[in-house]
C-alpha cells in the first residue's frame, strides 16, 4: 500500500478479539493506523471465559498500540443487548463514529464433538453456540450499523470457516459458520442503498494460540510440526486475515464485493499482500494438488486418505466453480452424481 498508515483516524470494532484470528485482525487494523476497540468476555480485570486459555483483551489492545495503531480493551459479552448497546454508545460518544465491525465471536472449539451425527448431538450446545456465534452476531451488527449508516460509509465482516457452500464436517459446526456466511449476504441486501458494505470471510489453516500449543509448537518454530501434519505447511498466521481486511477497507472499490463469502487467501492474490512471515499461503490449493497426487497414484486409499479426499468434496461439491474437480473426487469415493449427490453407487 502506498501509505503506511491508510486506516490512520478511522474507527474498527473487533468483537471477539481476545485471541485467534480476532487477535490478528485487530493487531493489523491496528498496524493500518486505526483506533480498534478490542472485546470478548475474557479480561484481565475477571475469570478467563475459555478454560485453559490465558489470554485476555488487554493483551490484544498493547498489540494494537505496539502495531502503530490505538487498542481499546472492553470487556463485553455479546449475548447480552444491554452490554452491546453500551459499548455502541461509548464508541459513539468517544469517536462519534464507527467505520469497520468485524464479527469473530466464536468460543466452541472445546464444545464440539466431532464425531456426533445430527441424532447423537447435545442440543444444549446447539443452544449455547447459536446464542454465542450467531445471535452475537446480528445483535452487534444491529446496534453498530445505525452509527455507520449516519455517515453512510462503512465495513461490516462476518468470519466464518469455509467460504463456499459445502458441509463443515460436523452439523452444530455447519450450521453456525453457515449462518455467518448468511448474515453476511442477508446484511448486504438491507445495506443496499447505503455505502456500507457487509460480506463474509474465512482464513486458511490458522496457526491460533490453541492450534500451536495442540501442535507442541510456538509461532518460532511452528515448522517443526509440519513433520506430523503436512498440511500445516500451508497454515496462517492470524494477522493473514487481519491483513484482508485491512486490503477491503482500503480497496475504493469494496461495494462490489457486498454480500459475498471470501478466503483470504484468494484475497491476497487479488490484492497483493502476504502474512506477516512473507509468505502467501495457499492452503486448498496446496491440498488439491495432494488429491489430484493420490488419486493419479491409482493404489487403494488409506484410510487417512479416504478420510481428507471425502472432507474436501463435502466442502465443493455444491459449487460450481468446483463441479468438475468434485466429480472426479466423487468417483474415486464411490459416489453417484455429477458432483452434487451422496448416495452410494449400486452395483
Amino acid at each position: 500500500m502506498a501509505e503506511s498508515k491508510p486506516l490512520k483516524g478511522q474507527v474498527a470494532l473487533v468483537a471477539g478479539a481476545t485471541r485467534g484470528a480476532g487477535r490478528g485482525i485487530a493487531r493489523m487494523l491496528g498496524a493500518a493506523g486505526a483506533t480498534v476497540y478490542c472485546t470478548g468476555r475474557s479480561s484481565k480485570y475477571g475469570a478467563g471465559a475459555t478454560p485453559g486459555r490465558p489470554e485476555t483483551i488487554e493483551e490484544t489492545a498493547e498489540l494494537v498500540d505496539r502495531e502503530g495503531g490505538k487498542g481499546i480493551a472492553c470487556r463485553v459479552d455479546h449475548t447480552i443487548e444491554s452490554e452491546v448497546e453500551a459499548l455502541i454508545e461509548r464508541i459513539r460518544c468517544e469517536q462519534g463514529r464507527l467505520d469497520i465491525l468485524v464479527n469473530d465471536i466464536w468460543g466452541g472449539d472445546p464444545l464440539i464433538d466431532w464425531n456426533q451425527k445430527f441424532w447423537q448431538i447435545d442440543i444444549s450446545v446447539l443452544r449455547t453456540l447459536m446464542e454465542r456465534a450467531v445471535f452475537s452476531h446480528l445483535v452487534t451488527a444491529r446496534h453498530a450499523a445505525p452509527v455507520m449508516v449516519e455517515k453512510n460509509r462503512g465495513l461490516i465482516v462476518e468470519i466464518t470457516d469455509g467460504h463456499i457452500d459445502g458441509y463443515r464436517g460436523q452439523v452444530i459446526y455447519d450450521l453456525v459458520k453457515s449462518a455467518n456466511i448468511r448474515l453476511g449476504y442477508a446484511m448486504a441486501w438491507d445495506l443496499k442503498d447505503t455505502g456500507i458494505t457487509a460480506l463474509s470471510l474465512s482464513p486458511g489453516f490458522l496457526r491460533s494460540e490453541a492450534v500451536l500449543a495442540h501442535k507442541g509448537v510456538a509461532e518460532s518454530n511452528w515448522r517443526d510440526g509440519i513433520a506430523r501434519d503436512p498440511f500445516f505447511a500451508e497454515s496462517e498466521t492470524p494477522c493473514f486475515v487481519g491483513r484482508a481486511i485491512v486490503a477491503l477497507a482500503c480497496d475504493p472499490n469494496m461495494r462490489a464485493k457486498a454480500g459475498g463469502s471470501y478466503f483470504a487467501g484468494d484475497l491476497a492474490r487479488e490484492y497483493g499482500f502476504a502474512d506477516i512471515d512473507g509468505r502467501a499461503p495457499d492452503f486448498w490449493g496446496n491440498f488439491d494438488r495432494w488429491a489430484d497426487a493420490i488419486l493419479a497414484r491409482g493404489t487403494p486409499l488409506t484410510n487417512e486418505e479416504q478420510f481428507y479426499i471425502f472432507s474436501r468434496y463435502g466442502h465443493i461439491h455444491r459449487d460450481a466453480a468446483h463441479s468438475a474437480r468434485a466429480t472426479k473426487l466423487a468417483q474415486r469415493l464411490g459416489i453417484a452424481g455429477s458432483g452434487a449427490g451422496l448416495q452410494p453407487v449400486r452395483p
